[in-house]
């Protein structure tokens, strides 16, 4: 696997570059391979990476710590001084041939509810084999920071959109943990939830690392989920299409007025502005409301002859236009 590119690299921009200039790049960028404009097969990756990028540069506490320790960053105690954690870390490196990334061993994930429920997190192997658990401090310079763990939760949509409490249970060393975890709202897919101290043990008494828990949205059998945006079907029948009508949707936050212009086909998209997936940090997303005409499975005698009607009297071709 090839090593994570750097932050700086990916927005285009010099370690000096203020945040006005970081937030321009990041712009223009974003609307380059946001995935609803660029249909490249690698254009969802980009924006994804440039994403990250822009989350950890565009607060200057996190860039303060990236600059410090560049992709360990997540990795490190906020106490640790940069000197010290890079002799301690070429130390761990010789001692044990490599430091092992977050998210390896035996890691499994909970979707239990309050109260638990569902497979645990098993940091055993991890912690067995991390900082604390390997050799402890013998030789190594000092204290060694415990490292970072990633491990997925699962979201629904609707719990993605409000946040809210939830409780996983994790078995370590010590036994069986059960640790509330605060959910943002708006969270999306593959975004990082933080629980600081929750990782692998430090040795010699150094800090614990933290556990990062990435959200991975399920499917839902009505909202479809891209970025912040969602998208929802609304079934209408063929003379509301014609016509013109006002309907209401079901949207993840409440229910929403739609009126869906006379003549309406098909795949046609109405936009409900900030009606989707809340953000902290800037606008929230939209709901796209797409058209679907449905067509009644059997008719009456009546319809029949009303439809045949309309036939006659139309001028209307569908494959060519007005006949």
């Amino acid at each position: 696997m090839a090593p994570p590119r750097d932050f700086y690299d990916v927005l285009g921009v010099s370690r000096t570059a203020g945040q006005d200039e970081i937030q321009k790049a990041y712009r223009k960028l974003a609307r380059t391979y946001h995935p609803d404009v660029n249909k490249d097969p690698g254009a969802e990756e980009r924006f994804k990476e440039v994403s990250e990028a822009y989350d950890v540069l565009s607060d200057p506490e996190t860039r303060k710590k990236y600059d410090a320790f560049g992709e360990d960053f997540r990795r490190v105690p906020d106490d640790i001084d940069p000197e010290m954690y890079a002799r301690a870390r070429a130390g761990a490196g010789a001692a044990s041939g490599g430091f092992r990334g977050p998210g390896r061993g035996g890691v499994r994930y909970s979707t239990g509810g309050v109260g638990g429920g569902g497979p645990d997190i098993d940091f055993e192997s991890i912690f067995g084999d991390m900082f604390g658990g390997r050799g402890g401090s013998r030789g190594w310079g000092g204290p060694i920071p415990g490292a970072d763990v990633e491990a997925e939760i699962e979201l629904g949509v609707e719990e993605a959109y409000t946040g809210g409490r939830r409780s996983i249970t994790i078995t370590g060393p010590d036994g069986p943990r059960t640790l509330e975890v605060n959910i943002p709202a708006g969270v999306t897919d593959g975004q990082r939830i933080r629980l600081s101290g929750q990782g692998g043990r430090g040795s010699a008494g150094a800090g614990a690392g933290d556990l990062y828990l990435v959200v991975r949205l399920q499917p839902h059998p009505r909202f479809r989920v891209d970025g912040r945006d969602i998208y929802v079907d609304l079934k209408v029948a063929p003379w509301e299409a014609a016509l013109g009508t006002s309907v209401p949707v079901d949207v993840p936050g409440g229910e929403a007025k739609v009126k869906v212009p006379p003549g309406s086909s098909s795949g046609r998209k109405l936009r409900l502005r900030g009606r989707g997936m809340p953000s902290p940090r800037g606008k929230p997303g939209d709901v796209f409301v797409v058209i679907r005409i449905m067509v009644p499975p059997s008719l009456t005698d009546e319809e029949r002859r009303l439809f045949e009607q309309l036939a006659a009297a139309s001028t209307f071709d569908p494959r060519g236009g007005p006949r």
